[in-house]
């Protein structure tokens, strides 16, 4: 068996740090996956920003403290890595594998996962894929493949409704180790809310501002935060 590469985890991407919304079955269906659930499979989908990364590894995160050996993949379209990326994996208790869409066309990886997912699924283990469209969407050029993406149980990741994306943010800001006031909140959104994955890679910088400078977020301290962005 070729062992596989090793991909570092985000240790704060775990179940505690996602703020739900209308998403607590998803995040409910997922834990029961890391821990041996009754599913093998699951597929989620859903915009850019939605949080399918952070739930793939936070899916990962649980299954290690349950004493497993996850592994997780985001495919980038630009950046293929060779197929044989695969080899090994079939014997993994859970494979997270994250922007399936990239290697749609790619018919070496198309054929390569086909048989990836074949002896993985007859090994008994689990399979963890994300992607920003349904499976039947995907545009696979192997029909058995695409099939197969949907032989599990699919999900779509809800989006958040202008009501709970204060929540999140604070949510958030709790988990980063700073406080969001609800004024500040909205004047943040009514910048940012439309593009949720800039929003949340956003937070970060203002924790690492917040607390170079020793001060609490304030508008125009914010407003200072988002002009050294443009």
């Amino acid at each position: 068996m070729q062992v596989p590469l090793q991909f570092e985890f985000q240790n704060d991407q775990t179940f505690a740090s996602f703020f739900p919304g209308n998403n607590a079955e998803i995040v409910t269906q997922l834990q029961a996956l890391a821990e041996n659930g009754q599913e093998q499979q699951i597929f989620i989908w859903g915009d850019a920003g939605s949080g399918k990364s952070h739930l793939l590894q936070a899916c990962c995160q649980q299954a290690k403290l349950a004493g497993k050996d996850p592994f997780y993949l985001a495919f980038d379209i630009d950046h293929l890595p060779a197929p044989t990326l695969l080899d090994g994996l079939e014997d993994l208790e859970l494979v997270c594998f994250d922007n399936m869409q990239a290697l749609a066309g790619h018919l070496d990886w198309e054929h390569a996962l086909f048989a990836f997912y074949n002896t993985h699924r007859q090994n008994n283990h689990k399979l963890l894929l994300a992607a920003d469209c349904p499976p039947k969407f995907l545009g696979f050029d192997l029909p058995d493949l695409k099939t197969r993406m949907a032989w599990g149980l699919t999900l779509k990741i809800q989006p958040l409704r202008d009501d709970q994306l204060i929540e999140a943010l604070t949510y958030k800001a709790h988990f980063l180790g700073f406080d969001i006031p609800p004024a500040v909140g909205r004047f943040l959104l009514n910048h940012y809310v439309h593009d949720l994955a800039a929003l949340w890679l956003l937070l970060e910088k203002i924790d690492r501002a917040t607390l170079a400078a020793q001060r609490k977020l304030t508008i125009p301290f914010l407003k200072q935060i988002l002009a050294d962005e443009t």
